[in-house]
């Protein structure tokens, strides 16, 4: 966000809207990440079914980086294990995964499902995005999936991803492209609005759809110092075999800005919400099982290779 003072503001006044702004950005920050630390709980409630929906994302990114037998891969923000659960199966016994994440009750999860699998090439650390506590040049290759939108400060976290990646390593992120192609989320927001309006977004704040934008994280990627910088759309179904029943249980479970909206109304206007959503998404829903049709951007870059 650019900011431009007016020509008559005193230094000190500068300071104090500068320090303002930030410590707004700070609160921010801790109100997204105590929103996740809540979230954990039904993320890992339903981490089965997750992973199998986002199973096209995880294969996207693997297939991106070229992840193979014997790298050392970062995965940054996994949230409920994905795709670090996978990619340490990619990458073998020869290779070894690092999972890292804010949140203490997705990297408790996580820890406890990888131990649940046997998976001994892997491990676990509690850490944001823009203080990784890695030394520089450590890994192949670093991944993240539908966790950059909720970087704190995603320029700082991108020159971090890049710095402990090795010389010519590569970095890719899934973003969320643009809500209207993603039914999975507005067929309830656009009916939620409705009895509880949304407020005002500010566009750089972190959010699901934050780079949803073409073009806005490939740009934050590049000033980073990455070269070699792509973007291209995934056009996936978001599949599982549930009914409209339990996708409304799962949606309203998984999204903090769901519950805290819901949990604002009557227990009529809940019902009635529910009972609009339901039709609403019932064409997405056939045979028992549901498929919606979704988009997402892959950004990835590499670093550069000092000469």
């Amino acid at each position: 966000m650019f900011i431009r003072f007016s020509a008559d503001w005193k230094p000190g006044k500068r300071l104090a809207f500068l320090w303002k702004q930030k410590k707004m950005a700070s609160e921010n920050a801790d109100q997204v990440l105590a929103a996740w630390e809540t979230s954990s709980q039904y993320w890992n409630k339903h981490q089965a079914l997750i992973e199998k929906m986002y199973a096209p994302l995880t294969r996207a990114l693997i297939e991106e980086t070229h992840i193979v037998a014997g790298q050392s891969v970062l995965d940054i923000g996994g949230g409920a294990g994905e795709p670090a659960l996978t990619i340490a199966r990619v990458v073998g016994a020869s290779g070894h995964v690092t999972f890292t994440d804010p949140t203490a009750g997705m990297v408790k999860a996580s820890r406890e499902e990888s131990e649940r699998r046997g998976l001994a090439n892997i491990e676990f650390h509690q850490c944001a995005a823009e203080d990784l506590p890695f030394t520089t040049n450590s890994f192949d290759v670093a991944v993240g999936r539908l966790s950059a939108m909720f970087f704190a400060d995603a320029p700082t976290a991108l020159r971090e991803v890049l710095r402990v990646l090795k010389p010519d390593g590569l970095a890719a992120f899934l973003v969320w492209a643009d809500r209207d192609l993603n039914p999975f989320f507005s067929v309830i927001t656009e009916i939620l609005n409705q009895f509880v309006p949304a407020e005002p977004e500010d566009e750089d704040a972190p959010a699901a759809f934050r780079f949803a934008r073409q073009g806005k994280l490939k740009k934050l990627l590049e000033e980073a110092g990455a070269v070699s910088v792509k973007e291209h759309m995934l056009k996936f179904d978001t599949e599982a075999a549930i009914n409209v029943s339990q996708f409304w249980e799962l949606r309203t479970e998984m999204s903090d800005t769901f519950r805290t909206k819901l949990a604002r109304l009557s227990a009529d206007e809940v019902s009635d919400v529910r009972n609009a959503v339901q039709r609403a998404a019932a064409v997405y829903f056939k045979r028992g099982r549901m498929s919606f049709p979704s988009q997402a951007l892959v950004v990835s870059g590499r670093k550069a290779v000092d000469k």
